[in-house]
């Protein structure tokens, strides 16, 4: 009897830890894939994206002296792409200016307006610190209702999953990562585990960005010179 009451302590340890291995599994994974998922909706090719008012650009770093990297290069071609094709009016360049020596908005404005594009169709967001913080101030600060997001595929579900839950109808464009072998390229796919768990933790907690105000009217003025052209 002992022997067998031995064996069923055992056994029921064992679904114990089973048990709480799944709900441990689920915890972590669980926002994660949903994150990965959620996001894809709405990711089309660039030559299949319908017309809407703004393009929103992701900051992808710079380097020292100032110019973009080749992620970032390839965001700012495929904005560029739209606004040629008259598919959206404004870009809206979002990235880190935290300190006096990084400064990621102007150098993808001013790669845009080298580029082609007219300065007063460019409008910079210095206070974009995460992806977070630039959906929710795209749509707090700037008034954006509809965008078109553009980044790298790595990036992009977690991108479209948060300016979403933001309030933005989106679409999103994948773009290549600049020039990077597979094996520079992979740990951006390593990283978006823990970044699509924060993603949906700052959604769930409808977390404040860093800088939440005040509001812009940059974007609604050339919007509405836009619409009386």
């Amino acid at each position: 009897m002992k022997r067998r009451l031995r064996l069923l302590g055992r056994v029921r340890r064992r679904w114990w830890f089973l048990a709480a291995g799944a709900v441990a599994l689920l915890v972590v994974a669980g926002p994660m894939v949903w994150v990965r998922v959620s996001g894809q909706r709405g990711i089309v090719a660039l030559d299949d994206v319908d017309p809407a008012p703004v393009a929103i650009v992701f900051g992808a770093g710079v380097h020292p002296d100032g110019t973009p990297t080749s992620y970032l290069v390839s965001r700012l071609q495929a904005a560029l792409r739209l606004y040629e094709a008259g598919k959206v009016s404004v870009i809206l360049v979002s990235g880190d200016n935290g300190r006096t020596t990084y400064d990621e908005p102007t150098a993808m404005a001013d790669w845009l307006v080298d580029h082609g594009v007219p300065r007063d169709r460019v409008v910079a967001d210095y206070a974009g610190f995460s992806s977070h913080d630039t959906c929710v101030r795209a749509v707090d600060v700037f008034g954006v209702t509809d965008a078109v997001l553009v980044t790298q595929d790595f990036h992009l579900p977690r991108a479209m999953y948060l300016c979403r839950g933001a309030g933005l109808h989106v679409q999103g464009v994948a773009v290549p990562a600049g020039h990077d072998p597979w094996y520079a390229v992979a740990p951006n796919w390593v990283r978006e585990a823990p970044a699509s768990w924060k993603a949906w933790w700052d959604r769930t907690t409808n977390q404040s960005p860093t800088y939440p105000g005040p509001q812009e009217t940059s974007i609604t003025e050339i919007l509405d010179e836009v619409a009386h052209e």
